[in-house]
């Protein structure tokens, strides 16, 4: 770290950082809201270890994350995009994540990726509450943290006010290892000023107005470090009075950082603090061989134990990103957990099946194309990648985000890790024949790349859904069909599938009879109608004796029946919960006929629905939403206005409420949305389909005008 001797930074645009060992390499995720800085960061350290020549526009006028056409013309961060360094003989995998809530996809891959996490949190603004959510995501797999308050040169910073609120909202273990001052930073353990007005650190002692800062603040840091340290005569020993070698409090440091007990904070602004973020992410984050490993089975699921971060050990590996480039094809981002990849091996690829959202379950086998390390839009060749690395994969035509690879001859599977659901349904259509003729291949292919896409051809309503994260998601989705593979659509209102059914009992006849010369039609019968309970189905029951209506044609009802329900007799819905009976008809020995009878029990069906009231039913689901306890008021007002009904609410640990209740599916279609706004970006919700319930008749009305 800092209060050590300057680290050594190596590296070129032209030539990508090799690891040889996985104690050689550290995958930091980056995490903070959008604007927080995270891609100027990534840039600075960069530019600092001369990776890239300077922060900023260094290829092709693009940034070395943003580099997606769409990120260009959106002007954010829409994907996970990886920058190696090389820092001190450690090769340092640099994942940066988007700051939106709608693309939390390529933020958990991130966190898959990766070893520890650096949050980025600006002197401007503050912690956001998806920073908030994401700091308990890590805490609960233990992964180390350090926070970074960026932005620190802007003129509105405020480190002080930021730093409070890093530990109002992280919790203990959060304390600054360096304060800004005057253009550089005051290393507290060290006690030294290190100066960046001249373009360059150069440490020096410290001014006297600065000594006071330094004797409050380190002392709250010495004491955190101690509480950590595995030597319990520490404490003792630094309350009465000794002084605690510098070094052993680093080492001490360091450890905790490493099992993710401690969460140093860090400055960073105007090209101030690089070193010393690199120094605690090389010195204080573990490396690979620390990581636990996520769950490996056989294919049909039997857990394989003995595996390890060994780049000798059988191959395993997962594909944490999927993108496809015009020029080159598909590329897969790689996280190599275990064994060695090569260019042009032979892997067994695993698919886990996502079949609800487009991803079809596979085993195959795939040659891979070269490997190679990412810089923006330049793919800089690798000889290989060994465990605990990450890398590119080129021509893996078959693999999807999620998938697993491993040696042909020993196929495995890796446990998939959570994804988001999602809640955001946006109906598209193709603008003309031709993109309609493109546009299933151009849905797969972005399935493919994004796990949190669900495709829906909703054959009831006739619709082509995209599920989305949210509407941020549903834009960038649209303009990739267009730009990336050339098929323009456009959205139309969502139709929810209703339903229809009778509102009393009644009876009615079907008149099915053409004498138009030669073979004509014949068959009448009279039905009674009445409504089943909710959920009740349909049944058919034949009270027919005498023989009025011949045993063959009575199935030629039923089958007229169910086929006029699947229509509906009102808006087009289909038909449920009724129960029909055949009491009576007529036939004719002649012009009788099964389609006859078909088409009788279709007019049936029709005359009754003149006779008595027809009942529209929208579908209810039920609502889970778990939200900070300061929104839980304004959450359960809104569902009210939804014509929602509340049904209770239970505490969910610390400061989180889980209200449930059951809303109908006409007023949540823009929920994902809604809540986001209404909680501050920190509610969450599930939703379940529970039943069809009458829709108001001033709701109906609308629904029935629109469809005339």
């Amino acid at each position: 770290m800092a209060d050590r001797a300057s680290g050594t930074a190596s590296g070129a645009a032209g030539r990508a950082p090799a690891a040889d060992r996985p104690e050689a390499v550290r995958n930091v995720v980056l995490v903070g809201h959008s604007g927080a800085g995270k891609t100027t960061l990534v840039e600075t350290l960069l530019a600092a270890t001369g990776t890239i020549q300077r922060p900023g526009r260094v290829e092709d006028g693009n940034t070395v994350s943003d580099f997606d056409e769409v990120e260009i013309r959106q002007q954010r961060s829409v994907n996970l995009a990886l920058a190696p360094l090389t820092y001190n003989g450690i090769k340092v995998n640099l994942l940066d994540t988007p700051g939106y809530a709608d693309f939390a996809g390529d933020l958990r891959a991130g966190l898959r990726a990766a070893d520890a996490a650096l949050f980025v949190v600006p002197a401007t603004d503050g912690v956001d509450g998806l920073t908030r959510m994401l700091w308990e995501e890590c805490a609960a797999v233990d992964m180390p943290r350090a926070v970074v308050i960026s932005k620190i040169d802007h003129q509105r910073a405020d480190f002080g006010t930021a730093l409070a609120a890093c530990q109002e909202a992280f919790g203990d273990g959060v304390a600054p290892l360096y304060l800004p001052h005057d253009g550089g930073l005051i290393g507290l353990l060290s006690q030294r000023f290190y100066d960046y007005s001249g373009g360059s650190r150069v440490g020096r002692d410290p001014s006297p107005d600065m000594l006071e800062t330094i004797e409050e603040q380190r002392g709250v840091l010495i004491e955190g470090i101690i509480q950590e340290s595995e030597d319990e005569s520490l404490m003792d020993r630094y309350l009465g009075g000794e002084e605690i070698d510098t070094k052993l409090l680093i080492e001490d440091l360091e450890k905790a950082v490493a099992r993710g007990s401690f969460y140093p904070v860090l400055a960073a602004g105007g090209g101030i603090g690089a070193e010393e973020i690199l120094e605690i992410v090389t010195q204080g984050f573990p490396s690979p061989l620390e990581h636990p490993m996520p769950q490996i089975t056989t294919i049909d699921g039997k857990p394989v134990s003995g595996i390890s971060c060994d780049p000798d050990g059988p191959l395993v590996a997962e594909v944490v990103k999927t993108t496809s480039d015009p020029y080159v094809g598909r590329i897969s981002l790689v996280r190599v957990f275990s064994g060695t990849l090569r260019p042009d091996m032979t892997v067994h690829v695993s698919g886990h099946g996502l079949a609800d959202r487009g991803h079809e379950d596979h085993d195959v086998d795939e040659r891979i194309g070269a490997l190679s390390s990412p810089l923006g839009k330049t793919q800089r060749p690798m000889a290989k990648c060994v465990a605990g690395d990450i890398c590119a994969v080129a021509k893996l035509g078959r693999a999807e985000t999620g998938d697993t690879l491993s040696e042909k001859d020993r196929p495995l599977l890796m446990e998939a890790w959570s994804m988001p659901e999602p809640l955001l349904p946006v109906a598209v259509r193709a603008r003309s024949k031709a993109d309609e003729d493109k546009l299933g291949q151009a849905l797969s292919r972005m399935a493919a790349e994004d796990p949190t896409l669900r495709l829906e051809h909703n054959a009831e309503t006739r619709q082509l859904v995209l599920w989305c994260m949210g509407e941020a998601h549903a834009d960038v989705l649209l303009d990739r069909l267009a730009s990336r593979h050339g098929v323009e659509v456009e959205k139309v209102d969502l139709r929810v599938p209703l339903r229809e059914t009778f509102g009393g009992k009644c009876q009615a006849m079907g008149r099915n009879v053409k004498q138009t010369g030669g073979h004509g039609q014949y068959a009448i019968c009279h039905l009674e109608i009445e409504p089943l309970p909710s959920g009740g189905g349909f049944e058919f029951v034949d009270k027919i004796v005498g023989g009025v209506v011949p045993r063959q044609f009575i199935p030629s009802v039923e089958k007229g029946v169910r086929a006029q329900m699947e229509r509906g007799v009102l808006a087009g819905y289909p038909l449920v919960d009724i129960r029909v009976t055949l009491y009576d008809g007529k036939a004719h020995s002649v012009d009788s006929s099964d389609m006859a009878f078909q088409i009788a029990g279709q007019l049936a069906l029709k005359e009754a629905a003149t006779k008595v009231p027809v009942l529209l039913l929208e579908p209810v689901d039920e609502v889970s939403v778990l939200v900070a306890d300061e929104y839980v008021g304004p959450v359960m007002s809104d569902l009210s206005s939804r014509r929602g009904r509340v049904l209770g609410t239970e505490p969910v640990g610390t400061g989180r409420t889980l209200v449930r209740a059951e809303v109908p599916q006409l007023e949540i279609t823009r929920y994902a949305i809604d809540l986001r706004s209404l909680s501050h970006g920190t509610g969450t919700f599930r939703r379940t389909f529970l039943r069809y319930e009458p829709l108001p008749s001033h709701l109906a009305s609308k629904v029935t005008a629109a469809e005339d």
